[in-house]
């Protein structure tokens, strides 16, 4: 059985470009990198990782290429590009070299317009990754989930894979209008889901394995064993506890799934979904 982490990061921090890491995130203001990650996954028993972009430049995805390049137990890259640009295709064709370059992501969390996923030329943009058989990571907060939606539906042909659950209201626990809405994005069936970033959507100091369970229970129903897959959102993850604290939490949970669904979850989903 493969162990992988479909979700990490790295990045040299830069106060001005990381200006999203305020002053309650001092655990993570520093640079993360493959040296500090490798040992953690050994220690959890994971295999390799999915280094996924936190900056949205072409700087950023060639950073990414060159670590995956350098260690081999990351496995795959989730980069960035410009998807409205008009040389898409180019860039795209360019990036064919790169063998662990497995898709791409927007932050479409922060961006003013919680449309702009629906705008002709991002759309256009996504037509060109299911051309050159790229994934997509969807990045959202709950309040875009509909929009979401309406995204996939118009390429039922491209693979999309939405980041740490669509962030639910973990730490209010409310649940009834994020539920309705990931359950209308889990029926394309071209969609995934990572069960990741769940620390930090709940209370960083004083979340309890309890405050995950509904939530978990919707996102395992919705989805089911062949769409969802285990990242730990690390270096994110420390604000809120160790890289085990999430392991322990979702341990706890998949302890009712079969030994299959457990493996399709901590490495075989990410596997097929990427292409690793």
């Amino acid at each position: 059985m493969t162990k992988i982490d479909a979700h990490q990061h790295f990045w040299l921090f830069d106060p001005v470009r990381d200006n999203w890491i305020n002053d309650e995130m001092l655990a993570i203001k520093q640079d993360f990198l493959p040296a500090q990650l490798l040992p953690v996954l050994q220690q959890n028993g994971m295999d390799g990782c999915v280094a996924i972009q936190a900056n949205q430049t072409d700087d950023e995805t060639m950073f990414l290429l060159d670590l995956a390049d350098e260690h081999s137990f990351i496995k795959g890259v989730v980069g960035w590009v410009d998807l409205k640009a008009d040389n898409l295709e180019e860039k795209l064709k360019e990036y064919r070299m790169y063998n662990q370059l497995k898709g791409f992501r927007h932050i479409l969390q922060s961006e003013p317009d919680k449309q702009y996923m629906l705008q002709p030329a991002f759309q256009k943009g996504i037509a060109a990754l299911q051309r050159h058989g790229y994934t997509y990571d969807i990045l959202i907060y709950p309040e875009h989930l509909p929009y979401a939606t309406e995204l996939v539906g118009g390429f039922p042909d491209q693979k999309f894979v939405v980041d740490h659950m669509a962030k639910p209201p973990i730490k209010t626990q409310e649940i009834k209008d994020w539920q309705a809405d990931i359950e209308s994005l889990a029926k394309h069936q071209n969609v995934f889901c990572k069960i990741s970033g769940l620390l930090t959507e709940a209370d960083w100091a004083k979340w309890k394995i309890a405050d995950f369970t509904a939530y978990l229970d919707v996102v395992f129903n919705a989805f089911g064993a062949d769409r969802i897959m285990f990242g730990s959102d690390w270096p994110v993850c420390l604000l809120a506890g160790a890289y085990k604290s999430s392991l322990d939490v979702l341990h706890s949970f998949i302890a009712k799934l079969s030994a299959i669904e457990q493996e399709l979850f901590f490495g075989g989903n990410a596997i097929s979904f990427y292409n690793l």
